[in-house]
């Protein structure tokens, strides 16, 4: 049999004589159910009650499985005439609750069943009773338009499962929590306003069928109070007044109660996509720190209003809401998925420990301390259910005398009653003391911190009418991170300089509540500013217009190596598909941009890698955002304009990547060289005439979408933009089209490009697009090179190039690190040179140079290299140090510690100096290249 009674550490019953009514209720039952049948009937009046009320059934329940029993019941009560359903109801109730209880008291049913079985019968009687009163509604011709068979439906109702009950969790007694909204898109406009009376009235009567008492008993006991502002809002909402008020309106603890809403009634599906149009408004975008202090705010009030707040005792202890109980445990898991389900969708559990496993798998919660959590859980739900059991009582109150302690023991299966409270009390410290260190963490005193100078006083004088301190809230949690920051500064290099960036900092920060959450939870993240601020003004600037990167730090993976052009183009691709429109998906592809494109810059302000890697990251970051964001652009302009020409014929485009891209090493500023090429296999126009827009001819469709591609990337939007785009490498500049068909590509780099376009293609690399076209336009990359007329002629047009640069591009204040002789842009020159010159493919300026060897002496090579190497060391420190040209005596000691750390140098002269003799060389090297000493090879 499916019954087998486990609690053999169960003692006599106490009440003996009642455990022996029980059993002689059932005199068949097989022998190992007498135990169980007379330790629930002497310990439980009430199950005593169901027992004697429901006899012939259960003696039928217990002969066989109790889920098919219970299915049974379910299956019996969809039958039921709706004029009947409110009596059947409480019958069913009786016996979906007796049966449960013995199985769980029987250990047939773990905790997550019990709590399963009752939520699935209350899913259950919500719906009928639902049905029921709507059924009543639309045989009085109440419900425009409604007939029977939109019961199936519920005519465009639902209940929304809130709580307990939205979790599958409900115990023994608990009442059940509604929010009920309607569809206003079944109805005409003209039947809104009778519709909703209607329903209305229906989500009264079906509160009514569940909640009276009669003579049967009641269902549930059901609240609708948590729907949006119940004192002056109807009980049945439609779903877009819902929608306006929780956008305009919504609060902390309404997104908490959201994280377990699940339709459970009605029109299941209407209720799904109603409760996805809410997820902007329940999991925010960003990491949400401040909802910590929202919850501790929120439980201290709950505390107040149940008087709960005084010194822990363990008579009369509120096991739900008391110290250390199990709304702080659900608490705790619900607020940390507030703050990061947001960003990780693997995080919404409805569940509690479903919940807390995700937040350990996610780095979130230690698992000693979850683990911790979900066994007390597990034993406070035990407890809870066997004193909601012992009367059917609506309580979470421990006995306040010592016989109710002695029966409590007793129906926990526990012989010592001094071991058990003993036991008991010190769990429920432990819970409190755990989780009280999360949401109200001993921290310095708001008054407390380093002496500072009067300039320093000054400069804290400010600080009160900047944005981000403009609302109590932020100044009231600022007040408390203030001593940690200004005590952490002190232990920078430069103190005060690093005070005065910090101060920039804070004076662009357009809001602080959110940030000054995520410092006071997360005091790491001090150390990290403090670093940034000292070191690398630019990057604090940046920081301050997108405090939100500072997100990505605390989500565990921050300081991991770097994952690859490859992975990181798997994950963008899949994070983007999972967004529901265009804009969205942009929006996104930002964001994550900032986060990653942060965290190459700190990797390499803290020395984690070098510039060399940054580049390559920079450039990994930018080549999988433009991999993924490509087929998204052309998706979006194929529905509004029909299929790309050529595309059905296995044609279409492809993105080029040129200079830095191309060359696969980026800096933190730099912008995007791109071409688009086209084969649009001689079809003339697009297909599909989407939207009903006419069919665009080959060449202006391949150019507005080029356009389209190019504001994906720039546009200014929510989020921000991605990149700077600069296209002026196409043929003929930027006099020419915008995206070139392959033929016209191939023809004007045969025979019309100029010596400087030829050099560029060294670099040219395919990132996105149509996969033939790409392998075609590489090797016709590769043919242009390895075939390329090596003369005289090329001298004279690289020395004539590289005069009109410096004509351009006069040498101006800083270390001039790109322009000017012996710069970064003359090694990348003649780096260009020489791979034309060495007939290779070569892409990257270290592969360039060598394979330039026929020109070059073999010191030159050497020579050639190492000042490559310190000139990008130095670029790369530049473009992350400060938004202009570096100068030693403005980027302050942090500064010029990064820089000499980064090189490998003594000092900040001894670099500088360095810097100077490898121009000079590479200049001279370059003036005798140009000037025909060195042996041209022959084609």
């Amino acid at each position: 049999m499916s019954f087998v009674y486990r609690l053999t550490r169960h003692p006599i019953p106490f009440d003996t004589d009642r455990g022996g009514e029980a059993l002689a209720l059932f005199p068949d039952t097989d022998a190992v159910l007498h135990p169980l049948l007379a330790g629930a009937g002497g310990c439980s009046p009430y199950l005593m009650g169901l027992m004697q009320r429901e006899k012939t059934w259960l003696a039928d329940a217990l002969a066989g499985d109790p889920d098919a029993a219970l299915q049974a019941e379910y299956a019996r009560l969809r039958e039921i005439p709706w004029d009947q359903m409110a009596d059947e109801l409480r019958r069913g109730k009786r016996r979906v609750a007796l049966l449960t209880a013995l199985a769980d008291l029987g250990g047939v049913y773990s905790l997550e069943q019990v709590t399963g079985a009752l939520t699935e019968f209350s899913y259950l009687a919500t719906d009928l009773a639902m049905k029921a009163a709507l059924a009543h509604e639309i045989r009085r011709k109440k419900l425009p338009g409604m007939t029977d068979q939109d019961l199936e439906t519920g005519c465009g109702m639902v209940a929304l499962a809130m709580g307990k009950m939205g979790a599958g969790e409900l115990n023994y007694s608990s009442d059940i929590d509604l929010i009920c909204v309607f569809d206003e898109e079944r109805y005409a406009p003209e039947d809104y306003h009778d519709a909703r009376a209607s329903l209305i009235r229906a989500t009264r009567k079906m509160a009514a069928t569940l909640n009276d008492l009669t003579g049967e008993g009641y269902v549930f006991r059901t609240d609708l109070r948590l729907r949006p502002d119940p004192s002056v809002t109807p009980v049945c909402l439609s779903m877009e007044a819902a929608e306006r008020y929780y956008e305009s309106e919504g609060r902390t603890w309404e997104r908490a109660a959201h994280i377990k809403a699940h339709p459970c009634a009605g029109d299941l599906e209407a209720g799904a996509r109603y409760l996805k149009r809410l997820t902007p408004f329940i999991w925010r975008k960003h990491l949400d720190f401040a909802a910590i202090q929202d919850a501790h705010d929120m439980r201290l009030r709950i505390r107040d209003h149940k008087g709960l707040g005084g010194a822990f005792s363990l008579p009369g202890h509120n096991m739900k809401l008391g110290r250390g109980g199990i709304r702080e445990i659900e608490f705790f898991t619900q607020t940390r998925q507030i703050i990061a389900g947001g960003r990780d969708p693997d995080l919404r559990s409805r569940e509690t420990v479903p919940g807390l496993r995700a937040l350990v798998a996610k780095d979130w919660v230690p698992e000693a301390a979850a683990e911790l959590l979900i066994t007390r859980y597990r034993d406070f739900r035990e407890v809870e259910h066997r004193l909601q059991m012992i009367n059917d009582a609506q309580t979470h109150s421990l006995p306040t005398s010592d016989e109710g302690f002695q029966r409590l023991a007793c129906f926990m299966g526990e012989s010592d009653v001094e071991a058990f409270k003993s036991r008991l009390s010190a769990d429920l410290q432990e819970v409190h003391d755990l989780t009280e260190s999360f949401f109200a963490p001993d921290g310095v005193k708001a008054n407390s911190g380093p002496e500072l100078s009067e300039t320093e006083e000054e400069i804290l004088s400010r600080w009160p009418g900047y944005p981000a301190l403009r609302t109590s809230r932020a100044q009231e949690i600022f007040a408390r991170v203030r001593p940690e920051i200004l005590s952490r500064m002190q232990k920078a290099a430069d103190p005060a300089e690093a005070l005065t960036q910090f101060d920039g900092f804070l004076a662009g920060l357009p809001a602080g509540v959110q940030l000054f959450s995520l410092f006071e939870a997360n005091p790491q993240l001090i150390d990290l500013l403090v670093d940034i601020c000292a070191t690398a003004p630019a990057l604090a600037k940046y920081l301050s217009k997108n405090a939100k990167v500072l997100d990505a730090v605390i989500g565990g993976s921050f300081f991991k190596s770097w994952p690859g052009a490859e992975v990181m183009f798997t994950d963008l691709s899949t994070a983007l598909a999972e967004q529901d429109d265009y804009e969205a998906q942009l929006d996104l592809a930002r964001r994550l941009m900032q986060e990653w494109h942060f965290r190459i810059g700190v990797h390499h302000l803290r020395g984690l890698i070098s510039a060399s890697e940054a580049g390559r990251e920079y450039a990994d970051l930018a080549e999988a955002l433009v991999r993924a964001l490509w087929p998204l652009v052309v998706a979006e302009f194929t529905r509004k304009h029909g299929t790309p020409p050529g595309a059905e014929q296995g044609g279409g485009a492809t993105v080029l990547a040129m200079g830095s891209l191309g060359a696969q090493a980026l800096n933190a500023r730099s912008d995007l060289d791109l071409l688009v090429i086209y084969d649009a296999k001689d079809v003339e126009e697009s297909t599909g005439n989407a939207q009903g827009k006419r069919a665009l001819a080959t060449r202006p469709y391949y150019a507005r979408l080029t356009q389209a591609f190019i504001t994906a990337l720039t546009a200014p939007m929510a989020e921000g933009r991605l990149y700077e785009v600069d296209m002026r490498l196409r043929p003929s500049g930027r006099s020419g089209p915008v995206a070139t068909s392959i033929d016209a590509f191939e023809s004007y780099q045969r025979d019309e490009a100029w010596t400087w376009e030829h050099m560029a293609l060294t670099r040219a690399r395919v990132i996105a697009g149509n996969e033939e076209l790409g392998a075609r336009l590489e090797g016709f990359r590769g043919d242009l090179i390895r075939n390329h007329a090596t003369d005289s002629q090329i001298l004279q047009d690289v020395a004539d190039m590289r005069q009109r640069l410096a004509d351009a591009f006069p040498p101006g204040r800083g270390w001039n690190l790109k322009r000017g002789p012996g710069a970064l842009q003359d090694i990348e020159l003649l780096a260009q040179l020489l791979a034309l010159a060495g007939q290779s493919d070569a892409r990257d300026t270290e592969s360039q140079i060598r394979a330039g060897q026929v020109l070059l002496q073999d010191s030159e090579v050497d020579d050639l290299i190492k000042a490559r190497s310190l000139n990008w060391d130095l670029r790369m420190a530049e473009r992350l140090l400060t938004p202009g040209a570096l100068d030693e005596d403005e980027i302050g000691e942090g500064g010029r510690n990064f820089l000499v750390n980064a090189c490998k140098s003594v000092g900040i002269d001894a670099l500088k100096s360095q810097m100077e003799t490898h121009k000079s060389r590479v200049a001279a090297i370059f003036d005798r290249v140009l000037t025909g000493t060195g042996q041209l090879p022959q084609k």
